[in-house]
């Protein structure tokens, strides 16, 4: 652990980063008093939750960005492990937590735990260590690219049987560009893209709920009262929000008429309380998360530090795009949270230990790893520095 490295860490990233958490914060507790008063009693409940979650959250950002990144990359197999265990169990009778029709959840003391946060984290790990090892033979179809990809299979249909293709396919997304970006030949990238886009689109239409998503997203006027309602009811709140809003807190969509207000759809509350100005804002502050994140990519000297950064900014800009388009109509909708901003703990943390490991790469002293020692399937442990 070396506390030299927060002085040395990107401060713009960590800014913004911050600046959407307490953005965020705000928007949770406008977007959900009026449901925590009726259910909870407490108009800060959800506001309450987040605010804990933001705490935890930002001191496991500072222990990521002060430890040795390559750590994390010695660590990634034990941590897919531990994932794919956690996975299992959401799907056991009397460990997994259902929800809205879904079992995603695991109950850990008086916490409900998201075990598919920690696994998109994890998944970017053990990619960008495993192909950055793999550099030397990355050509080789069965030796250099599919090992990794067995994995990810195995991570994909345990989240699918949840079910949450949504959250698979945000998890599918981020690794395969880390495989772009490793050198992987063309013919392979397409057809590996071609299987997965084929995939995801039978798996789309083989499930009856799914299906109903997708004609209610090309049509939610179609069926105004069921599959459709949560659409309508966000397009009105972004209607109603013009350029300027109506003012923070005076939504009217929140009060029980678009469900999921301060988490999936927190964008829709925004968006009527603030305009568009509020969603530029929040689109800036994105985009330059993502300049920063690919800054220090661009910066890194050595394969992991590259691909891990990489990957980490891509897996947050594919929740990003998920999110916003799902709310506005764009795609159909995927249940991805809205990076920092969302109500959700496990969501928030991960994000944040994300950001930690992140700016923990953007130090100035990355050293270069010799091509014979990653040929060797590790890293020069006698070098002197240990970032």
């Amino acid at each position: 652990m070396d506390l030299n490295r927060l002085k040395k860490m990107d401060l713009l990233l960590v800014i913004a980063a911050i600046f959407l958490c307490l953005f965020g914060l705000v928007m949770v507790y406008s977007a959900s008093f009026p449901i925590a008063s009726v259910d909870f009693q407490d108009s800060r409940y959800f506001y309450t939750k987040q605010l804990h979650s933001l705490g935890i959250g930002f001191v496991l950002m500072v222990i990521t960005a002060v430890f040795p990144y390559r750590v994390y990359g010695k660590l990634s197999p034990i941590l897919v492990v531990i994932s794919i265990i956690l996975l299992i169990m959401v799907l056991l009778p009397g460990f997994g937590v259902e929800r809205n029709h879904s079992q995603r959840w695991l109950q850990i003391g008086p916490m409900l735990v998201q075990p598919t946060e920690a696994i998109k984290l994890v998944m970017i790990i053990y990619f960008a260590n495993i192909y950055a090892k793999k550099q030397a033979y990355i050509a080789h179809f069965w030796k250099g690219v599919m090992p990794p990809l067995f994995i990810l299979a195995v991570v994909f249909l345990l989240i699918l049987k949840q079910p949450d293709l949504g959250t698979a396919t945000a998890i599918l997304l981020p690794c395969g560009f880390i495989l772009l970006c490793s050198g992987a030949r063309v013919i392979h990238l397409i057809l590996l893209g071609s299987i997965a886009v084929g995939g995801i689109g039978f798996l789309a239409i083989s499930a009856p709920y799914r299906m109903n998503r997708i004609l209610s997203f090309r049509n939610p006027f179609a069926d105004p009262y069921g599959d459709g309602y949560q659409l309508i009811s966000s397009y009105h709140a972004i209607a109603s929000g013009g350029t300027w809003g109506k003012g923070l807190g005076h939504s009217i969509e929140k009060f029980g008429y678009l469900p999921e207000a301060h988490t999936d759809f927190i964008m829709a509350v925004v968006l009527e309380e603030l305009g568009i100005v509020g969603l530029l804002l929040v689109i800036f502050s994105y985009l330059f998360i993502m300049y920063r994140g690919v800054r220090i990519a661009l910066q890194a000297k050595d394969p992991f530090a590259k691909l891990l950064a990489i990957g980490l900014t891509f897996q947050i800009m594919v929740q990003v795009i998920f999110n916003l388009a799902a709310v506005s109509g764009l795609l159909p909708i995927t249940g991805v949270p809205l990076p920092f901003v969302s109500y959700g703990g496990s969501s928030l943390i991960f994000m944040l230990i994300s950001l930690g490991i992140l700016t923990n790469l953007s130090w100035k002293n990355t050293h270069k790893i010799p091509r014979a020692t990653l040929q060797n399937g590790g890293y020069n442990h006698g070098t002197k520095h240990d970032a």
